[in-house]
Formats: structure tokens, sequence, C-alpha cells
């Protein structure tokens, strides 16, 4: 089931793989630094204008973001799957 903590992750782990702070990403995606934060935590959806930003800010295509999110929810299917089958 897809969710925004497990998107918001993933930004982060991108942002802090190059290096960036949260600071020079909000400043380039032309948002509150607070705002970027609440949605790497998960406490708060971006629009799809603000998503957009943000991966254009991290240099990152939309779609890549995507399918990160989607193998971490397959794989938290996956192991959903076998607790319930013990």
């Amino acid at each position: 089931m897809p969710d925004f903590k497990t998107i918001g992750r993933i930004m982060r782990h991108i942002r802090e793989e190059k290096s960036l702070s949260q600071e020079v990403v909000s400043g380039f995606a032309v948002i509150a630094r607070s705002h970027l934060c609440d949605i790497e935590c998960g406490r708060k959806r971006p629009t799809m204008k603000t998503y957009f930003r943000i991966c254009r800010a991290l240099n990152v295509h939309p779609g890549d973001v995507m399918r990160m999110a989607e193998a971490e929810w397959e794989k938290q299917a996956q192991n959903s799957c076998k607790s319930e089958a013990k």
C-alpha cells in the first residue's frame, strides 16, 4: 500500500547521498525547510507540484523515486505475507 513516509524516506536518503542540506534542497525547490523536513519524516504529503520541485532540486527523475518506493512497498508486502504464514 503506497504511503508517503516511504517516499519521504527515499527523498531524504537521496538528499543525504548527495550531501545536500535541507536548506539547500528546500531553497532550490522553493519551499520552507520545515516543510521539506515534514515531508521527509512522513508528517506531510507533498502536492504533485512540490513533489516535482523536490525531485528537480535533488536532480532525480520523479519516476525513479516512485520506482524506488514501489520496490520498498513490494518488499514490505512480501515480508508481511511471510510473517502471516508463520
